[in-house]
């Protein structure tokens, strides 16, 4: 059995997932699409609209064979390392064999060259250094740098946020020596970030903000019918936004100081603003700058309430992990998780399997089970939570 990967977030699932899953199974040639999906918490850095299992759901529906979780170590981690993370547990796998993505622009060849370029040479960190004091954002220093050394197809490449995790996702498989192959897939529709209902294809980013809005999932074209199903029933979870500067402000600095991407003096920026801005979203606004994303303030913020130090994120790439199997295709269920039993880190499919699980590993899966007792406490009583690996059956 050959396995094309797809690394996730489906917050919320939409018409665009659905369209690269099948192009997955087109384009890859494999003979099933295992998702690495992040769990309750997303790389945005706040909960997921709706909870793993639902999404997780959604996604067998659509035609994935197999959900796994990303650990949350990694889920409200930057780009580097969400890669990182996804890529690990798809390489434990001796049947990965293709990598699909969505992205903007580009080819394979273009990513390769890009995820090469990127390598950090004494000229390019130099360049890089010169723009960070400038005050500009990583992302823009990042590309201004490759131009500067003339790398600049690669720099027009990595403009996009899509190109950008593509990026990303070549280099962890350089770095994990994997001889898996990418297959990028040119979006359907508008760009990631666009904020816009289309009648087709719409974003994530665009489906959120209009529930935000108060508009009803009925309303919103660009979703599956098992979607709009069960974002009617979506959790109010605007209570986190309390938990987390309540986070931020009993965590002492040089605590925060521990986080990942919590540097260059920004934990005691934070406890500054706390004095001014005892609200979440004027917390994040007033700590995002040029050079700090709002996308990084809350995966901060996200670190301090689930108690997650970038030492314990550089200790899970290091170490031995596991496969938490959130659902999969009732169609293809002996098969492929026979397939998925050979992989170099244990399968977590019911509650007693956690039994498999030492150090690393155990202190990450603590962290999966709180962020979700978390998103539970949040969700209330009207909660889809299953104990063990959902069978399901495709909606194709």
């Amino acid at each position: 059995m050959k396995i094309c990967g797809i690394i996730c977030e489906y917050n919320p699932f939409h018409n665009g997932h659905e369209y690269l899953i099948r192009k997955a199974k087109i384009e890859s040639g494999c003979d099933a699409v295992v998702c690495i999906m992040s769990g309750n918490f997303t790389q945005r850095g706040e909960p997921a609209v709706l909870n793993k299992n639902i999404r997780a759901k959604h996604a067998v529906q659509a035609g994935a064979d197999a959900v796994i979780e990303l650990p949350t170590v990694f889920s409200v981690s930057s780009a580097e390392f969400f890669a990182k993370g996804a890529i690990k547990l798809l390489t434990s796998l001796p049947s990965f064999h293709k990598l699909t993505f969505g992205c903007e622009s580009g080819t394979k060849e273009s990513f390769l060259a890009a995820a090469e370029s990127t390598y950090e040479t004494a000229d390019f960190k130099s360049a890089l250094r010169q723009n960070l004091k400038k005050g500009i954002g990583f992302v823009k220093a990042k590309t201004e740098a490759l131009s500067a050394v003339g790398q600049t197809d690669c720099a027009a490449l990595l403009r996009s946020p899509n190109n950008i995790l593509g990026t990303e996702y070549q280099k962890a498989l350089n770095f994990f020596k994997s001889n898996a192959e990418i297959v990028p897939v040119q979006r359907n529709g508008p760009t990631h970030n666009n904020t816009k209902l289309n009648e087709k294809f719409s974003s994530a980013s665009a489906i959120r903000l209009a529930m935000a809005e108060g508009i009803s999932p009925k309303e919103i074209k660009s979703v599956p019918t098992y979607t709009i199903q069960d974002l009617e029933k979506a959790p109010k979870i605007g209570a986190y936004k309390n938990i987390a500067v309540y986070a931020v402000l009993s965590t002492p600095p040089e605590e925060l100081k521990k986080i990942l991407d919590c540097s260059e003096g920004l934990e005691n920026r934070f406890g500054i603003l706390t004095k001014s801005f005892s609200d979440y979203d004027s917390l994040v606004r007033n700590a995002t700058t040029k050079r700090y994303t709002s996308s990084r303030i809350r995966r901060i913020l996200a670190a301090a309430v689930l108690g997650i130090t970038e030492k314990l994120v550089r200790e899970s790439l290091d170490s031995p992990l596991y496969l938490k199997i959130l659902a999969v295709n009732k169609r293809k269920a002996d098969s492929l998780l026979s397939e998925l039993n050979d992989s170099a880190f244990p399968l977590i499919t019911r509650n007693s399997d956690v039994a498999k699980l030492n150090g690393c590993a155990a202190t990450v899966y603590e962290k999966d089970v709180f962020a979700a007792d978390l998103y539970h406490f949040l969700e209330g009583e009207a909660t889809y939570r299953p104990r063990k690996m959902q069978i399901i059956s495709p909606e194709y």
